[in-house]
């Protein structure tokens, strides 16, 4: 189908505003899924697989959904479970195995496994140790999926993200972190509670790690289309910037508050996931903050670090780089964020 002119070319003499609007990068994509099954594997099913796979299920987003897992009769009574709920969801078919060929031809793989960090352990260990589990999930999975999209989602999801590109041998576009997807999801709810408005009418990034050295694009927030920053100096609003900083705080926060209420998290995880997979495999085009490969964005020159940035996503994985404007003390802290991650990664000798 051709295009219309208008979507072709939006500016003045054939301009096509579109290139100006995305850094696109070089990607491959998969095979074609129209007319064909869409089957997803989620590795790992703990609260946060289990959480992923319910949700996906519920959306109906995949024909097929492969679980995997090293342990056998928990992975059994999962499946069990979610197959007994057959008549309540929409016709999907629900395998599980500890056998990664289960996973076979698979549209996106999405890995939530990851060793649980161990009272009084260092970060470093913590990662080493996923490392090694990394080292039996990964290999298997490029080898019976080999067009998949990988999506990271175990923590800490930036530096497992590189791994998993370096152990997949996949081009980086199709492989992809959770990253802050979630963050600004919080981030935006906080806002609109701030606002007293709704969440959907917020837009709003936090980019960088998924943690403590995350970075909130302040200068970008917009309610309603109309920037919130530069609406309130017009309108001589007086705001204070530890006002700010305390958003941004509670979002790095919540995490931990809600595991120290109920154990672990899950079911916000599971809609971010399953709201990444639907655009994904829909080829939705929509922007999410995920962690990809950031060498060369935004004046990042750490070399081969993943961190999380506005990404446009579609079928054939991350297809451009959103060119939002940011302040230089923001442009600063996401370097700051890169070469924090740059230093960890280093340490792993990989």
């Amino acid at each position: 189908m051709e295009k219309s002119s208008s979507s072709a070319s939006l500016g003045p003499d054939g301009l096509n505003i579109a290139e100006h609007f995305f850094k696109p990068i070089q990607h491959t994509s998969p095979q074609s899924s129209h007319n064909r099954t869409i089957k997803i594997s989620v590795i790992g099913t703990g609260n946060v697989g289990m959480a992923i796979a319910q949700t996906i299920l519920t959306q109906d987003l995949a024909d097929i959904i492969a679980l995997v897992d090293a342990k056998h009769e928990k992975l059994r009574g999962e499946m069990l479970d979610l197959q007994h709920a057959a008549a309540f969801l929409p016709r999907t078919q629900i395998l599980a195995s500890v056998d990664y060929a289960i996973t076979a031809d698979s549209d996106l793989c999405i890995v939530t496994a990851g060793a649980r960090q161990i009272s009084g352990e260092s970060r470093l260990n913590l990662l080493q140790r996923n490392l090694s589990m990394y080292k039996d999930i990964i290999p298997p999975l490029a080898k019976y999926s080999p067009h998949s999209i990988l999506l990271i989602v175990s923590n800490p999801v930036d530096v497992l993200t590189y791994v998993a590109w370096k152990l997949s041998g996949f081009p980086a576009n199709r492989v992809i972190g959770s990253g802050t997807n979630l963050d600004s999801s919080r981030f935006r709810f906080l806002i609109a509670d701030h606002l007293d408005v709704n969440a959907q009418d917020v837009q709003a990034y936090i980019v960088g790690e998924h943690g403590d050295s995350s970075v909130a694009l302040w200068s970008s927030i917009s309610v309603g289309g109309v920037p919130v920053l530069s609406f309130l100096e017009k309108q001589e609003i007086v705001y204070e910037k530890e006002t700010l900083e305390n958003i941004h705080k509670a979002v790095i926060e919540s995490a931990y508050e809600v595991i120290s209420l109920k154990g672990y998290t899950s079911w916000a995880i599971g809609y971010s996931v399953a709201n990444l997979a639907r655009t994904l495999l829909r080829d939705q085009r929509k922007i999410h903050p995920v962690s990809i490969l950031a060498t060369g964005f935004y004046g990042i020159d750490e070399k081969e670090v993943f961190l999380s940035l506005p990404a446009q996503l579609g079928r054939g994985g991350v297809i451009g780089v959103t060119t939002v404007h940011l302040t230089d003390e923001e442009a600063q802290r996401l370097r700051d964020s890169a070469k924090t991650i740059s230093e960890v990664q280093s340490q792993l000798g990989i």
